[in-house]
């Protein structure tokens, strides 16, 4: 078991490997055989996740019930043209956030990754400030997804107190059900549309032509084509989610460099298959005016997570199909389990990196000999009780005011990443380092980066405009848009005033940080590097191991 005394963070024991070898860091286990073991880490994580449970983590991990569910009250907002270019126009905007993150996370795989990153190459106070944003973020969506099915609590508190491979594991697992449901969703989309129904309606793309493909929202007319627009452009955001997801992944990556390289790849190709094509899908089955989302929306259920919201379940419905809804809600389940347990694992993740840099208390650092931040994990299993707001009649107020709360909190976090990313490329600058030398290089770049800025000051910027509007002003709505925007900058001040902070120069970041410790992980590590497929087909005893694997 790793012994934060022995070894704390950040300092940790160098021995020499031979005559003309580098120094490499490496603790003594006092295993049964004596031996001296690499470092996985300079903390109490364990490098446990495979390349195919991250490439899995990455394809479906973060896909929750708004890809299914909340994904319609974008589309009576907004109609199906507004909903499909929003979800283009904002995976976009977070192709370049991811570009930022890819090649900062790749270089340096440590525990809790940008969060961390933002102390120790902008501003000890900026850290401080991200990582309560990102914690905040990540707990408040429990019980979000624990309002759609509160069978998923007892679940999540037994996956995440066992070792990270189980949670690798079980979202694996997990994930392949959202990918079954995505599947099964196009299909259903793609076979009724060409006639294939009880109706034998060839609908096509009838649903663009007759309500029409842009919907008008708050005020009429082109204005109110554009609010629709932007309303589907928030709802956008909520939805498409990603580098995020496999950063936090960083200090448990099994041979990080080689895996979240190509995990970071992967976002690309499912912002267009899943949330792009979702949006399309959602779009073609079903008309914005449908009676029966509108009611739904307007009762608040859009936000119980349930299979009948669900405007693909109500297109089915429409069409007298009467099995697959049924299939539908059971493979949703599976949706909600794996969101919840990613939130789960982020939130415990992230409070546990600003422990290491003592922007939590020191206790938090403690872990289990499989490598659970225990301590940190039992605070995060606090929120899962804030589901307990949704009993009562204003149930569905409560879950869209979270809802709203964190989408902000969201936006704030990539801003933070692009701004993180420009510190780095101005330190490599000026510390003479060649990007050509790192592990990964984005493209672009530092306009990338840039861009990703703006594009998301303007998103966040114009998501809550519609309660200065006249008529539309309420203090609780308004809050629930921008309290995050405010606590930001004055967790920032606060860290800073009280700490005297200061901005970090170039020349002053420090780029080797952990990287001794990686460099010496990875060259420990066994040089084939299987592929996803095949670590499938050894998972189900179809291939023959590499004995040089992790277990």
């Amino acid at each position: 078991m790793y012994d934060d005394k022995s070894h704390p963070a950040g300092d940790y024991p160098v021995t020499t490997r031979g005559s003309g070898e580098k120094d490499l860091p490496t603790y003594d286990d006092n295993n049964e055989n004596g031996e001296t073991l690499i470092l996985e880490n300079v903390d109490g994580l364990k490098r446990r996740l495979s390349g195919r449970q991250i490439q899995m983590v990455t394809i479906g991990g973060s896909i929750g019930t708004a890809l299914f569910v909340s994904i319609g009250s974008g589309l009576t907002a907004g109609g199906p043209g507004s909903l499909f270019i929003a979800f283009f126009i904002y995976s976009c905007f977070l192709a370049l956030v991811n570009n930022c993150m890819a090649e900062m996370a790749v270089f340096m795989p440590v525990s809790g990754s940008f969060v961390r990153m933002g102390s120790k190459w902008v501003d000890e106070a900026f850290g401080f400030m991200l990582g309560w944003n990102f914690f905040l973020y990540e707990a408040v969506l429990i019980p979000w997804e624990i309002s759609a099915l509160n069978l998923v609590l007892t679940f999540w508190r037994i996956i995440n107190l066992f070792a990270v491979k189980w949670y690798g594991e079980s979202e694996f697992w997990l994930s392949g059900g959202k990918v079954v449901l995505i599947a099964m969703i196009f299909s259903f989309t793609f076979i009724t549309m060409v006639g294939g129904n009880p109706k034998h309606d060839a609908y096509g793309f009838r649903y663009w032509r007759e309500p029409g493909a842009f919907a008008e929202y708050v005020t009429t007319g082109s204005l109110g084509r554009f609010e629709g627009f932007l309303a589907a452009l928030w709802k956008a955001a909520f939805t498409i989610v990603g580098p995020e997801y496999i950063a936090m992944m960083s200090g448990e990556a099994a041979d990080p460099r080689k895996n979240l390289k190509r995990a970071f790849k992967t976002i690309y190709w499912r912002f267009g298959v899943f949330f792009i094509g979702g949006a399309l899908a959602c779009g073609i089955v079903i008309p914005y005016n449908d009676a029966k989302l509108i009611a739904i929306l307007a009762s608040g259920g859009s936000a119980t997570g349930t299979a009948a919201s669900s405007p693909f379940v109500i297109a089915m419905q429409n069409l007298g199909i009467g099995v697959l809804p049924h299939i539908t809600n059971a493979l949703l389940v599976t949706s909600i389990f794996s969101a919840g347990n990613s939130y789960v694992y982020c939130a415990c993740r992230t409070l546990y990196g600003l422990s290491l840099d003592g922007h939590a208390p020191r206790f938090l650092r403690k872990c289990t000999r499989q490598g659970v931040p225990i301590y940190c994990f039992c605070i995060t299993m606090i929120f899962p009780f804030l589901s307990f707001l949704a009993v009562g009649s204003s149930s569905g107020q409560v879950i869209t005011w979270l809802a709203n709360l964190t989408e902000a909190s969201q936006i704030m976090d990539y801003i933070c990443m692009c701004i993180i990313y420009l510190f780095f490329f101005r330190a490599l600058r000026v510390q003479g380092v060649d990007r050509a030398t790192l592990p990964y290089r984005g493209w672009g770049q530092p306009y990338c980066a840039w861009a990703g800025l703006v594009a998301m000051i303007f998103t966040v910027g114009c998501y809550g405009y519609t309660t200065f509007l006249p008529g539309f002003w309420d203090l609780g709505t308004f809050f629930s848009y921008y309290t995050m925007v405010f606590v930001c900058p004055v967790l920032y001040v606060f860290w800073k005033v009280f700490h005297r902070t200061q901005v970090i120069k170039p020349a002053d970041v420090d780029l080797v940080w952990e990287r001794p410790v990686i460099d010496a992980y990875e060259a420990s590590v066994a040089e084939t590097h299987l592929s996803f497929w095949t670590e499938v087909k050894i998972m189900m005893g179809w291939g023959k191991k590499d004995p040089h694997t992790l277990e």
